[in-house]
Formats: C-alpha cells, structure tokens, sequence
C-alpha cells in the first residue's frame, strides 16, 4: 500500500508548537521504515487547521481519490484535522474506500465503524482544543484588558515588556521621542499623512528588517494619529477601557491632531491646494467660498497665473457677482493676524502678572480639584448603573458600548482637567499661556516672508466664522485676540516705553475670559 505522509505546523503558533517539521520527518521516516511503509510523497504545510482552506492539505485529498495513494502517515490526528470540515472529508474518503488507512506513531486506527468513531472523537477533540484554546485566550485578554494592560501587539512608541511573567507595555524613549514630534508637527498643520511618514521613516520608524525597512503608507499614519491608546484609552471589541500605561502625548496636541486630520478628509477641490479655501463662508448667502486659477498667456509666450475666490452661491440667490484675489484676501489676513500680535518685550510682565495671579488661585486649587473629583465619581455611578441596566437586557449592546464611550470621554475630559490644575494650580494658566504663545507667533507670522499656507493657519487659530462680502473680510475673533482689536495698536510696539494702565486693562479682560472657562 501507498501512503503520503503529511506534515503540518501552525505558522501562527511557532512558540507553541509541540513539533517542528523537521522533527515530524525524522520520526515518520523513523516509523515507516519500523512498519515497512511505501512513502510515495512528501507534503509539508506551514498552516493552521483550526480553519478550512489548506492548499496542500486539499491536493493531497485529491491525490488519493485519484489512486495515486490510499493512505495517509501524519504524526497525529491534529496534524491532519482541527476542524469539523477537514475532518469530515477525511471519514467520507474512509467510508468509500477511497482512503484506506491512516497510520501514527503513537495513535492507533483501524478502519473499522469502531476506528472511524474513534478517529471523528480524535478530530472532535482537536477541534474542542482550539475552541476552548480561543475561549481562554479571550477570555485572558478580557481580564488584562479591565486591568489596564494591552494584552496585544503595543503601538508604534511602546513596546511590549515580559518582566518574569508580568506582561506589559512600556515606552520606548528612542521611537517615543520621534513619535511625539510627528504628532507635533502634524498639530501644527500644513502637513499631510505622506510627509508624516516621510519624517518617521527618516528616523527609521518602523525600523523591523521583516517588513525590509518599508515606511508606513499615508492609512497607517492616519491610524496611529487617531489612535486613543495614546491618550490612555483602550479600545477592544468596540468598547473603551482606560489604560495604565504612561503617556508622552498630551491631550491637547492629540485633539490639534484629529481637528487637522478632520481638515483633511474634508473633500477639496482636486488637483489644487489654495491656501484659504474653506477659511470662509459667503457673508450675504452663508454659502461655501470657492476659489479658481486663471491663467493669462502673453504674446510675448510668459503667462501669468491668479487665484480668485467667490461665492458658490448653493444655497439660493446671492448678489455677491465680484471675484476676490487672492492677494486681497493676502492683505487682509495679514492685517488681521497683525492687530492680533503681541510684541515679545511683553512677554516676561504678562508672564509675571500671570504667575502672581495663579499664586493666588492655588490656594482655591484644591477645592476645584475636589469639584472635579465629585463629577468623576459621578461619571463612575453612571458607568454602574449603565451596566446593570446593559445585564439586565434594558438596552442592547450597541447601545450600551456607545453611551459607554460617550461616559468615557467626559471622564477622560475631566481627568485631564485634574492633571492640569495639579500641576499649575488653576486650570486657566496652561489655555493662556498656550494664548499668549500664539500671539507672540501672530507679529511673526504676520510677516511678508511667510506663506499663504502660513496665513491660513494662524488664521484660524485667532479666530472662527470667517465672511467674504463684497470683497472685504469679516471675522469673529476667539477669545482674548478681540481685546487687540478694540484696544487699537498698544501691544505692538516695544515695552521698554514702560506699562500703562491700559495694558494692565486689558490683560485683566483677557484673564478674565480665561477664568470664566473654567
């Protein structure tokens, strides 16, 4: 009789594997030469066989109904079958004589109904194995998951730490530290997912020689840039879990992040990049402003290219006809960010009014804390009494895994709070001193050097609810940046002159603004 001898392992398991191939070959051929067995064919799979679909595993099936052999050497019942379906078509091969023996070192069969009972419990328990193997893993990375431990490969920036036994995730300071500055400067804006991972494979990020030192593709940037585990948030089975292990990204530049990346899945016109496009909104219709590029051939042969914006006049009848150049809207944007500036002699007496006022507010620090500490255990009692309303089948798991994570963030939003106060002493000195960096950039930016691109940017960052009418730019200016407006040209020259009442003025207006946010 002919036998093919079949050898398999799970790529997927290499750690677990109780024999290798290799290993497998020595000891059929040890075994069929003791029992005097005809090998005609070798076949080695490196695949699992909890699934059906084995490429090799299905040809040498064939092989037999055509004759070529009639009976099969494996090293055990699981190497052969570890689902219902393999297994099957082995027992009907069996029952139409097709197959006619199926031979192991250290597990008996005979083909008889008793046999082929015996061999179907074999591949049942193979089968009961792997579903049992899957229900403890699951069950595994649920525990360590409510735990707050990634029980998964880490994200880029982290690595996975086995320290005797206690597995974990900790950062990786070198990849961190590249990480972090491609979050940064994709906060900034004007960077694409393409020029993100153009800046992480510069640092030989990802850096494993299997995948040959590739950079990661524009999806994959975008998903570690909207990835929450960052934040200490764990997402598995479409539920958020809150994590323990430490962080290098701050929230605010991973909110910066997911504002630009909104930006950017905004559909845009193709195959031009205006600098302010989607920057306003027609102030007469409320339409969309579109822009376009006209380009005047000369006689001479040099042509000359324009952008204009206008008025897409979508939403009804618009008398907006005049086109704006784009070196008008230039102008104006400039003049805006301009009055919003600050000159950088002032820097160390807001700074100092600054901390002399937080002084003050440490000493009501611990009672915000408090407050905010009473609306995270309310946040908890909700997140109880979700639960149970969830176990007690009131709502469905849709439902309860949204509401969860709506909970969740509200509870992250005020555990960022807490951090902030307790390391400055009141929530509103971190948002104003970011403020007043942007308006020490405003005077620079503002500059005829920097680009449109440039312009657009801190545009947005002074104020919101931009209008074109009539060619001539309206905004509502964010925050403190309106007390420059109205208080004329005061900080834009330099403090040595000495402080006034009316710089005092108005840096209490803006604090006051601050504070009122808390």
């Amino acid at each position: 009789m002919k036998y093919i001898a079949y050898c398999r392992k799970s790529q997927e398991e290499k750690n677990r594997q109780v024999l290798s191939i290799p290993a497998q070959i020595t000891a059929l051929k040890e075994f069929a030469k003791r029992e005097h067995l005809e090998i005609v064919e070798w076949v080695e799979e490196e695949k699992t066989a909890k699934v059906p679909g084995r490429e090799k595993f299905g040809e040498m099936l064939k092989k037999i109904e055509k004759g070529v052999a009639s009976g099969i050497v494996a090293w055990h019942p699981d190497r052969i079958a570890r689902n219902s379906i393999d297994g099957g078509k082995v027992i009907y091969l069996l029952d139409l004589g097709e197959l006619v023996d199926i031979k192991f070192p250290n597990y008996w069969f005979e083909n008889t109904p008793q046999g082929k009972f015996m061999l179907s419990i074999a591949f049942s328990q193979s089968k009961y194995y792997v579903d049992n193997l899957s229900e403890n893993v699951k069950r595994g990375m649920g525990y360590k998951i409510k735990m707050g431990v990634w029980p998964m490969l880490a994200p880029a920036g982290y690595v996975n730490v086995n320290n005797k036994g206690n597995k974990s995730v900790e950062i990786e300071k070198d990849t961190a530290r590249v990480l972090q500055k491609a979050f940064k400067l994709f906060a900034e804006g004007g960077k694409s997912f393409t020029e993100i991972a153009r800046f992480l494979h510069k640092f030989n990020i990802p850096n494993d020689p299997t995948k040959g030192g590739k950079r990661y593709k524009a999806d994959t940037v975008r998903r570690i840039l909207s990835n929450k585990f960052y934040l200490g948030i764990m997402k598995y089975d479409g539920e958020y879990y809150p994590g323990t292990h430490k962080l290098f990204i701050t929230k605010k530049i991973f909110d910066e992040v997911q504002k630009n990346i909104d930006k950017i899945d905004r559909p845009r016109l193709k195959g031009h990049n205006f600098a302010f496009s989607g920057l306003a909104r027609c102030g007469e219709c409320n339409a969309a402003i579109t822009s376009e590029q006209h380009i005047k051939k000369y006689k001479r042969g040099d042509s000359q290219t324009f952008i204009y914006y206008r008025c897409t006049k979508k939403l009804g009848p618009c008398s907006q006809q005049h086109y704006s150049p784009e070196t008008d809207i230039e102008e104006q944007v400039r003049e805006i960010i301009g009055k919003c500036g600050i000159h950088k002699s002032y820097e160390p007496h807001i700074l100092k009014w600054m901390d002399e006022e937080a002084a003050k507010d440490q000493i009501g620090a611990d009672d915000e804390i408090k407050g905010l500490e009473r609306e995270e255990f309310l946040l908890d009692e909700k997140l109880n009494r979700l639960l149970d309303t969830y176990l007690d089948q009131v709502i469905d798991a849709d439902t309860y895994k949204l509401k969860k994570n709506q909970l969740f963030e509200e509870k992250l939003n005020l555990k960022e709070q807490i951090d902030v106060i307790s390391k400055s002493g009141s929530s509103w000195l971190e948002p104003m001193k970011e403020w007043l960096g942007s308006a020490l950039s405003c005077a620079k930016i503002a500059r005829a050097k920097n680009t449109c691109h440039d312009l657009s940017i801190m545009a947005k960052t002074v104020g919101s609810n931009y209008f074109l009418l009539n060619r001539h730019l309206e905004v509502k200016l964010d925050l403190a940046f309106a007390a420059f407006q109205s208080e004329g040209d005061i900080w834009s020259t330099s403090a040595h002159g000495g402080l006034k009442t009316c710089h005092v003025n108005v840096y209490r207006k803006i604090r006051t603004r601050f504070q009122s946010q808390r």
